[in-house]
Parts: C-alpha cells; structure tokens; sequence
C-alpha cells in the first residue's frame, strides 16, 4: 500500500518542477490522458514516449497516468465501458459457454465491445484532461506564489 507521505512527497516535487506552470499542467494533463486511454499494459511506454516526444516534465506526466491504479481501474474500465455502450449501443451481452471456452470463442464474444470500450475511454480520457487542466495550473500557481511569499 503507498504511504501518505510519498503520495504528498509526490505532490511536492510536481509543484516544485523547474517548468513553467502552463508546462507542467500539460504534462500533468496529458498523464492523466494516458491513464484513461485503452493501452492497458503500454501506459508505462506512453508516459515515455510523450515525454520524450514532447519535452515535457516525466515526473508530472507520470504523477497525471497514476490516477489509473489498482484502486481504479475498475471504476475507469467500467465508465469507459458504460459510456462507450451508450455511445454506440450494441445489443445485448453474449452469453459465455464456460464448458466449451476457448480464447477464441471469448475474442470472438467479447469483440464487438472493441469499439464502445476504445471510444468511451478516449471520451473520458480527453474529458478529465479538459477538467484536469485548469484545476493543476490553478493550483501549481497558487502554490508557488505562496511558497515564495512565505
């Protein structure tokens, strides 16, 4: 289980990046992307690639993709899912035969639900990073400005 103190440890070292504030928001924003976008298993190799490709700070990318942990990635699978199906409707659920499964019968079940799950994190993915935004530059601004008066 992580610590409070290194989650707040965390925190710190983002708002104390060297970055521009509008820069380190970005970087932050853009993890947050990657933390909802379908890529299960690559977030990792996203988060440095993005870095890389753009410049940007890996520590604030890395602190935005860790909003998608074990603690929630159920209830970013599972909004992705329901608003990808409301998004583009499919019918009803398959019914698995668990006596007879193979990887393919479950691929070839579970493949119409491709398209609703990729569009529904990619809509939610750009929806928190609209959000998250303002709110990280907000407050990486209202920090430092703080932290040097103090």
């Amino acid at each position: 289980m992580i610590a409070w103190r290194h989650v707040k440890a965390m925190v710190q070292r983002v708002l104390h990046l060297g970055d521009s504030p509008r820069r380190t928001a970005l970087a932050f924003t853009i993890g947050v992307f990657i933390a909802f976008s379908p890529t299960y298993g690559l977030h990792t190799a996203s988060v440095i690639v993005c870095a890389w490709a753009f410049r940007l700070n890996m520590v604030a990318m890395f602190a935005g993709a860790l909003i998608n942990n074990p603690w929630t990635i159920l209830p970013i699978f599972g909004s992705s899912m329901w608003l990808g199906l409301a998004l583009v409707p499919i019918g009803h659920p398959p019914e698995i035969d668990w006596r007879h499964f193979t990887l393919r019968l479950f691929w070839d079940q579970l493949q119409p639900y491709l398209v609703p799950f990729v569009l529904g994190s990619t809509v939610l993915g750009f929806l928190a990073a609209v959000i998250t935004y303002p709110l990280v530059y907000v407050a990486i601004r209202r920090y430092r400005q703080h932290s040097s008066s103090s």
